[in-house]
């Protein structure tokens, strides 16, 4: 199926609730009103709720637990809420689909988001734009799945969802793959600018004409993280970092290597840190 034909397909793009096109204005403002942007979330029941369940799962391991968007801003910050709330209303649109493991790719997206976080905080890169791209980056498989079901049910046989090799894969069937179909969710919802770019180059960041370092960090917190969820151990991990992206951003391989780096250690504990 062609990628314009995909993204016409019933469901296959969901709309952004006004709370989220509203949240995705702060992207842009040096300085934001918690209290405000609380009341804003607030406002809408089922994403508070949907936020309250995720920010008290073990993978984030707060302190005590939290009852509002107020004190989930109050103990996790605007970085992570804002986020999660993004990632909520993501997850609501595309709540039921065949043969995907949700619990298992919303897992996986949360440890990309911190990995991200992680790996952009000492190269001096956007840690805020860095954390929700990485969280929101794999959207297009699901809506890939949800527009075209039969064909990636297919792949998924062949090439499972979190398979490293997956991306190449696609291209090869399709012409595209899930960052090319992110980047499209994330025009329609108005994600700012930069964000789309990295969602949409992460594949292969830097053989493009747009250079975005955010697509680079979501490239190797995702591989990190696929990594985990296929439990490569250490000679898998040395054997596919992909050192030419890790060598542009000037990353020392060794923080992104080691088996228990602290972006991870959580999500063992808890193995359906689901946001849908």
């Amino acid at each position: 199926m062609q990628l314009d034909k995909l993204l016409k397909q019933p469901n296959a793009l969901p709309s952004a609730p006004k709370v989220v096109r509203k949240l995705m204005e702060t992207f842009d403002k040096e300085e934001v009103d918690l209290l405000q942007a609380a009341a804003l979330i607030e406002s809408d029941p089922v994403l508070t709720a949907k936020l309250i369940k995720t920010a008290n799962s073990a993978f984030f391991g707060l302190h005590r637990s939290v009852s509002n968007a107020r004190e989930a801003m109050n103990m996790m910050g605007l970085i992570k809420v804002r986020a999660l709330v993004i990632g909520a209303a993501l997850g609501d649109g595309f709540h039921r689909l065949g043969g995907v493991n949700l619990g298992q790719f919303w897992r996986y997206s949360l440890n990309s988001a911190n990995l991200s976080r992680y790996i952009a905080l000492p190269i001096r890169i956007d840690e805020s734009t860095a954390f929700t791209a990485g969280l929101v980056h794999g959207i297009g498989e699901l809506v890939m799945h949800a527009g075209m079901p039969e064909a990636m049910i297919d792949l998924d046989r062949s090439v499972p969802m979190l398979d490293l090799k997956r991306a190449r894969a696609e291209r090869g069937l399709f012409g595209y793959s899930y960052a090319e179909v992110g980047a499209a969710l994330a025009r329609e919802w108005k994600f700012p600018k930069k964000m789309i770019n990295a969602i949409e180059h992460q594949v292969a960041p830097f053989d493009n004409d747009v250079y975005e370092p955010i697509a680079g960090v979501i490239h190797i917190a995702s591989w990190r993280a696929r990594a985990e969820e296929l439990a490569l151990g250490s000679e898998g991990l040395i054997n596919t970092y992909p050192d030419p992206i890790g060598l542009v951003l000037g990353i020392d391989p060794d923080t992104v290597i080691g088996e228990e780096i602290p972006s991870l250690t959580r999500s063992v504990q808890e193995n359906s840190a689901e946001i849908s």
